[in-house]
């Protein structure tokens, strides 16, 4: 998959992941792109652990995508996000 089509799905994969997971979400189209990218490579590493295949790290399909970036959103979310501090 060329770098294009890599970001292009990780855009899908985190609007997917965004609408499956209720709540606020104040990040951007780019934000959107790294959870779904960040995502993939998640769902990459679960599918080489669940199904026995080299662990190093790869990309998934739109579906490990999609599953990874709601596992990324929610960790995100347990940490707080990007809460800003007003004084």
């Amino acid at each position: 998959m060329g770098i294009i089509g890599f970001v292009i799905v990780g855009l899908i994969a985190g609007f997917i992941a965004r609408a499956l997971v209720p709540g606020p979400d104040p990040m951007g189209w780019l934000g959107t792109m790294i959870l779904g990218i960040v995502g993939s490579f998640v769902g990459g590493t679960l599918a080489a652990l669940i199904f026995g295949g080299t662990l190093e790290l790869s990309a998934s399909g739109i579906i490990g995508s999609i599953i990874g970036a709601i596992i990324v959103l929610l960790i995100w979310r347990a940490m707080g996000g990007r809460r800003g501090v007003v004084a």
